[in-house]
């Protein structure tokens, strides 16, 4: 089970991650593109819009009186941008800021030589952005324009340092969440296998007692034969073949549903006959019955499998009704369900008990259980055949009342 756990747990963890980081990069990416999509725009527009003639550089062609600087300033606000005029004879002639915040170095002519006299020279160039400091556009032989892309590398670069803090915190969300949903994950599975677990080793132990007598009953006739051992034999043999059987037919109910087979059968009167078989052992216990079935209710189902929950309620109901008692047999249409209802006055089931009575093996008084022959199986396989039905069963004691409720779901015409 631990191998399961961190299995689930390394599975959701990776995807969560991996979603996590996709997102990251995606929206990093979309900065990047953004940015170089405006250094590339400055540039093709700056070399498109100034030119050189007659020695100079022109800007274009406006009404107003506004000089160079103010039009760098206005279109460039976001970029440091240079203009370098260059002669016939590939020598530097003039370096132009259009920034107020371009200062003109030794480091910009230099790497403007550097372009200029690189004989494999690219018309327009943009580098890395988060480690290329300079991007530029050569137009023609006489204009090199150059982009500082400093401030379009610290936003990137701040992104980038963002993002990773944000993954960090994310990240340790994401292994507390997969540690939540790995525990809620596999918490059907560990139940599961606890039952399996408990189960093995309560039919264990039930097996265990009639074995134990049966092989000491035949080491005893060997030495002495009575008909005690033989009776002990045939007991021990029943309680066996009895335990078996239930088992087998748990297992039939679980697991080989074929709800195809159902079919729309009135249930009413089906009830009222297996409640009629207990008739006798009620009046030998002085029980009092009383039966309120409501005639022609018809339920979608397995007639026998019904019959079998009717026969378990009961029986369950005249083992712990108490002397000169009462159980009742309810059947009713209400609402959009068919409810059946049997009570029995007898001993309170507590309230932490109401679930785990429909378990396997599971017996409130095991000295009395054993005496009755009984295992703890009968209220498990009531609960499966429920299911099978889509219903629901539940258990309440109020008023010196015990009463086993079942809720199926009403024939749809």
């Amino acid at each position: 089970m631990n191998k399961l756990e961190s299995k689930v747990f390394f599975v959701l963890t990776l995807i969560l991650s991996l979603f996590l980081i996709t997102i990251l990069i995606i929206f990093n990416a979309q900065s990047y593109a953004r940015e170089k999509s405006n250094i590339q725009n400055n540039l093709m527009r700056m070399s498109n819009q100034f030119r050189k003639t007659d020695n100079r550089i022109n800007p274009p062609e406006i009404n107003d009186n506004r000089n160079n600087s103010d039009i760098g300033q206005k279109i460039f606000m976001d970029s440091v941008i240079y203009t370098i005029t260059i002669d016939e004879y590939g020598n530097i002639e003039e370096i132009i800021s259009h920034t107020e915040n371009g200062d003109i170095e030794d480091e910009i002519k230099s790497f403007a030589k550097e372009i200029i006299n690189n004989p494999n020279k690219k018309y327009l160039m943009i580098g890395n952005l988060y480690f290329e400091k300079y991007s530029y556009s050569f137009k023609g032989n006489d204009t090199l324009t150059i982009v500082d892309n400093s401030m379009a590398q610290a936003r990137l670069r701040n992104e980038v340092k963002s993002s990773i803090i944000i993954l960090f915190i994310l990240e340790v969300i994401i292994i507390l969440t997969s540690k939540k949903l790995t525990n809620w994950i596999t918490k059907p599975a560990i139940e599961a296998l606890d039952k399996q677990k408990q189960f093995i080793a309560d039919a264990s132990h039930e097996l265990k007692t009639p074995i134990a007598v049966i092989l000491a009953s035949s080491e005893a006739l060997e030495d002495d034969f009575q008909q005690k051992w033989i009776d002990n034999i045939k007991s021990e043999s029943e309680r066996m073949n009895k335990l078996i059987t239930n088992l087998l037919n748990l297992s039939k109910i679980e697991n080989a549903v074929e709800k195809e087979m159902y079919v729309v059968t009135n249930i009413s009167k089906a009830i009222d006959n297996s409640c009629l078989t207990f008739e006798s052992l009620m009046y030998e216990k002085q029980i009092k019955f009383t039966a309120n079935i409501e005639e022609n209710i018809s339920l979608k189902c397995d007639i026998y499998q019904i019959k079998q929950l009717v026969a378990i309620l009961v029986d369950n109901s005249i083992k712990h009704c108490e002397q000169n008692g009462e159980i009742i047999v309810n059947l009713k249409n209400q609402k959009n369900e068919i409810v059946l209802e049997v009570k029995n006055q007898g001993k309170a089931i507590p309230d932490e008990m109401k679930e785990k009575i429909f378990e396997r093996f599971y017996r409130v008084d095991e000295s009395r259980n054993r005496n009755d022959d009984r295992y703890g199986l009968g209220l498990a396989i009531a609960k499966s055949i429920v299911i099978n039905h889509e219903g629901k069963i539940t258990v309440n004691s109020t008023n010196g009342y015990t009463t086993f409720k079942v809720n199926f779901k009403k024939v749809q015409k």
